[in-house]
């Protein structure tokens, strides 16, 4: 008979250790990790800084070159995170087949044609940055990298602004 309260007692402490035990670690998976902000990240404040001065570029490219529309010249861009999670999944792939490492991405200003249907509006667009991959022996495996690779796609096609003309915030 001692040999099973004994047994039962081991039991119901093994049930309840585990269940202390399970419980911590379910707490702790649940938390998330703090995550320190990448360099060259700015405030609300700096952003309305920033759009405000493109105010008079804005005015001038939007003046000569969108005379009679009625939205003006597009300046900003939307993009999907997925959109931009996958791109930068897709361009690291690319940049190994090619031959290269991807160690960035360079955003450029650019416009789209101007068809018989609207007139081409502004656009920002993503390109793979990064370096060859050579040889560890080579003297030039040092040479830094940010360069566009140029034989990798770039990203386009993000949302225009409503209206494309609006300022920061949106």
């Amino acid at each position: 008979m001692k040999k099973i309260g004994s047994l039962t007692l081991g039991i119901i402490l093994g049930i309840l250790a585990m269940y202390f035990y399970y419980n911590n670690n379910q707490d702790m998976s649940t938390e998330q990790p703090t995550i320190k902000p990448p360099s060259g990240v700015i405030s609300p404040g700096e952003i309305k800084v920033l759009s405000q001065e493109y105010n008079e570029r804005y005015k001038i490219i939007n003046d000569s070159l969108f005379k009679d529309s009625k939205t003006g010249d597009n300046r900003s861009s939307w993009y999907k995170i997925e959109d931009i999670e996958n791109y930068i999944a897709y361009a690291k792939q690319q940049a190994i087949e090619n031959g290269n490492t991807l160690d960035g991405l360079r955003l450029y200003l650019g416009a789209h044609p101007d068809t018989n249907e609207e007139e081409g509006l502004t656009t920002l667009f993503f390109v793979p940055t990064g370096y060859e991959n050579t040889s560890e022996s080579s003297i030039f495996s040092l040479k830094g990298g940010s360069k566009d690779l140029k034989d990798s796609d770039g990203l386009d096609m993000g949302s225009e602004g409503h209206p494309p003309s609006a300022n920061y915030p949106q």
